[in-house]
């Protein structure tokens, strides 16, 4: 009877540790998130030679379940010769691809408006990138966007930067 009472003891105190581990990994929907990355852009004016520097980009948006959320990015900074970025603003979706608990591929799609010393434009955007989790609410990511594709520019950022989810 001893060794009964010690078997279910003891498979109890598994099941419990197992749900309260399966409780902690859970995510809470939706859940917001920051991040700050550094930006490497290029513009190719059709006119001109391309120009690239870097710059900053902080994003933020809402986690609505695993596999969808939506993203703005504010970046500004750098310059190459007489081209300076002034600033970018744009709103995306994005579909998440969850390949392990803490890795995730992702793709952006969204619209943009740039503003660089030649000129300023808006337009559909779209990107792909990848995120670790390095901590339950903290990851670190790297993207490639595709901000403007206009007839007489293109502006693309490859960023690399952390997140925080709340």
């Amino acid at each position: 009877m001893k060794r009964l009472t010690l078997i279910a003891a003891t498979a109890a105190l598994f099941v419990a540790g197992a749900a309260a581990t399966a409780q902690a990994q859970q995510a809470f929907y939706p859940q917001p998130y920051i991040g700050g990355d550094a930006m490497f852009w290029e513009v190719n004016p059709d006119n001109a030679s391309s120009r690239d520097s870097v710059g900053l980009r902080l994003n933020g948006g809402m986690q609505f379940n695993d596999y969808f959320a939506v993203e703005s990015h504010l970046g500004s900074g750098g310059s190459d010769g007489p081209v300076e970025l002034d600033y970018l603003v744009g709103a995306y979706a994005k579909g998440i691809l969850p390949v392990a608990p803490e890795f995730r591929l992702f793709g952006l799609a969204g619209f943009t408006e740039v503003d660089v010393d030649i000129g300023r434009e808006s337009g559909f955007s779209y990107g792909a990138g990848a995120e670790f989790d390095i901590t339950p609410n903290v990851a670190v990511g790297a993207d490639y966007m595709r901000y403007l594709d206009e007839s007489d520019a293109t502006f693309d950022a490859a960023s690399v930067g952390m997140r925080y989810r709340f």
